[in-house]
């Protein structure tokens, strides 16, 4: 599959997304919003990959949505309202629906460029990466629901704080303040986030992406007894399915599971 603002490739069970606009600091556009969706849904239906890492290319991880191509062009065609804002995905849904995602930030990630990553599982920060909620600088808001997944993160106040100053942080302090997960030093970053979803990817994806889902749901629900009919549900699922399986086997022959051979099987 080719593409002409991101590029794919398959690292072992890790899908590798670069965003790659690195003369335009990868800044966002309707077509990259495209083709992050086409590639992350192709790395879905892979039942060779586990889990996806998305970086930029060059200095730069995604500089904010493009100020020419689609801010002015959203002004001279208003009316018709021709540019839609996710490019025709619904970005939040594909990703916590999808296999585990982590960003590798190695630059600045501005505006869109870190609120679409906010609902990401997992957030590297290189060194080198600074991270910038400047809507209100440019005259608009946030979107892709980053003001609730920005509040998660980091809390009410950072959260107010990081919004309204739209003042950017280094990836040091990302880290310090939850809006990042991990620190990685520039010349390791990509490394460092391909071996954490290589882990991450040794797990059954089935139970991967249900885990998920509760994460999802349960996130901000106040009824344990829902939360619990919730679990019990995929519960029930996953007793039938062959991962769970082949893990009761593993540990009575004392052996590594086979995960992905137990789906084969299935399938055959």
């Amino acid at each position: 599959m080719s593409f002409d603002q991101i590029k794919s490739e398959n690292r072992g069970p890790v899908c590798l997304i670069t965003l790659n606009r690195p003369d335009k600091l990868n800044a966002w556009t309707p077509q990259m919003s495209r083709e992050l969706g086409e590639a992350i849904t192709a790395a879905n239906e892979d039942d060779d990959i586990g889990a996806i890492v998305m970086t930029g290319a060059g200095r730069g991880f995604c500089a904010g949505a493009d100020m020419k191509a689609y801010f002015q062009s959203n002004i001279d065609e208003s009316e018709t309202k021709a540019h839609k804002r996710d490019g025709g995905i619904d970005w939040i849904s594909l990703i916590r629906s999808s296999k585990p995602c982590i960003a590798a930030v190695n630059g600045p990630a501005f505006g869109i460029g870190v609120t679409q990553i906010l609902p990401f599982d997992m957030i590297v920060a290189s060194r080198d990466a600074k991270f910038g909620f400047v809507f209100v600088k440019v005259g608009i808001v946030p979107e892709l629901a980053s003001s609730h997944y920005l509040m998660q993160r980091v809390g009410w106040g950072k959260a107010h704080e990081l919004m309204l100053t739209a003042k950017p942080v280094s990836g040091e302090e990302a880290v310090s303040i939850k809006l990042a997960d991990r620190l990685a030093e520039p010349e390791t970053l990509l490394d460092d986030a391909i071996a954490l979803a290589s882990q991450i990817a040794e797990n059954p994806s089935p139970m991967l992406r249900m885990t998920k889902e509760l994460l999802t749901s349960n996130a901000c629900e106040t009824d344990h007894h829902v939360m619990q009919a919730r679990e019990h549900e995929q519960l029930e699922i996953c007793y039938t399915l062959p991962e769970h399986k082949e893990a009761v086997a593993a540990f009575t022959e004392k052996r590594k599971p086979d995960f992905k051979a137990a789906r084969r099987r299935l399938k055959a």
